[in-house]
This record gives structure tokens, C-alpha cells and sequence, in this order.
């Protein structure tokens, strides 16, 4: 009897390997063929899967925005913060900072894919800034609770300093990815603006 296919599977393994090969040598150089190549496979078979090299880059963004939440409810679980507001928002923040190979393949990978939206019309528009706003209005909300609950200062705009603490952390990711500074570095900076918002 024949063996079934996982589709899934075969899109998650061709996606996975244009990660791979996009942490390796950049998502400019990516091309269906050396995605396949990387994952052993034809070049019609990511045709199947995917239309365009458009396509491909938009399902391995979104995936990388999965990995990224799992890594975040990870970190945590980790930190043992449970439904703390400040916990949640500093895990949050902190996976900005690339500590692994996993983190900075993810910021790396982020980062060209912004870069290049900007000038390619078929990666532009409102996928991209769709995780970004999720995120905005997240950290927003979390921010609110602290200061209901007195653990932050209540006289921050809580959307405002939202959109704060993703530009530093994106900041200082960037500024790692650069070799500016460490990862240590980075994370205390980040703690140090964390303390002014979280004073207690």
C-alpha cells in the first residue's frame, strides 16, 4: 500500500529549509532552487507547494512568527512569572536580544525580509506589520494591567511605551546582529529602561 503524504510536513520541510539556507547566506541570495537543494528535493516540488519565491518567504515569515511565540511562552514558563504583566512584557523583550543560533537566525532573517519589503510591491504591504501590531497592542495591554495593579508607573502612556520598548529591542537586537555589543550588554540595557517602567 502506498504511503500516504503528509502535505504539512512537506511544506513545513521545504520552509525550514529556506531558513536554514536564508541564516546561512542571506535572504537576498535565496532562490527556489537552492531552497531545494537544501531540502533534497525538486525544484517542481516547491513549485507544488508554492507559486512564487513571494509566496515561499510570506509562509516562512509566518512561521518564523510561530517559532518565536513558542520560544516567548517558553521563556515564560521558564521565568515561572505566570500571569505577572512585567514578567510577561520582559520575556517578551528579551527574545528580541539574539542569545542562540535559533534567535539570531530569527532577527537576521526578520530584518532582510523588512529591508526587502520596502522595495519589492509582492513582499510590501499589511502581512508584514500585521505581527508588529499584534504585538504593539499586546505589550499595550499588559502594560495597562501593571499599572492597575501598581507595579508600573501610572503616568506612562501605556500604548506609547509600548511602541517604546519594541523600537529599543529591536534596537538592540540590531545592534548585536552588528557585533556593537553583547548579548549581555544588550539584555542589561534592556533591564535597566525595564526597571524605570516597572519601579516596583
Amino acid at each position: 500500500m502506498p504511503k500516504l503524504v503528509d502535505h504539512e510536513e512537506r511544506r513545513t520541510h521545504i520552509i525550514d529549509a529556506l531558513l536554514r539556507s536564508a541564516a546561512s547566506s542571506g535572504l537576498h541570495s535565496v532562490t527556489m532552487r537552492s531552497v531545494a537543494v537544501e531540502a533534497g528535493v525538486s525544484v517542481r516540488l516547491v513549485q507544488y507547494y508554492f507559486d512564487t519565491k513571494e509566496q515561499l518567504l510570506l509562509a516562512a515569515m509566518t512561521r518564523l512568527a510561530t517559532r518565536m511565540g513558542e520560544r516567548v511562552q517558553r521563556r515564560v514558563r521558564a521565568m515561572g512569572v505566570g500571569t505577572d504583566p512585567g514578567g510577561i512584557v520582559e520575556a517578551v523583550l528579551l527574545e528580541a536580544v539574539p542569545t542562540d543560533e535559533e534567535s539570531r537566525a530569527f532577527h537576521l532573517i526578520h530584518t532582510e525580509y523588512a529591508v526587502l519589503s520596502v522595495t519589492d510591491p509582492a513582499l510590501a504591504g499589511q502581512t508584514f506589520l500585521a505581527a508588529p501590531d499584534e504585538m504593539e497592542a499586546f505589550l499595550a495591554t499588559q502594560l495597562t494591567a501593571a499599572q492597575r495593579a501598581g507595579t508600573a508607573d501610572p503616568r506612562l502612556d501605556a500604548r506609547q511605551e509600548a511602541v517604546v520598548l519594541l523600537a529599543v529591542s529591536a534596537g538592540l537586537g540590531l545592534s548585536v546582529l552588528l557585533g556593537q555589543r553583547t548579548a549581555d550588554e544588550a539584555t542589561a540595557v534592556l533591564r535597566y529602561h525595564l526597571g524605570r517602567v516597572f519601579p516596583h
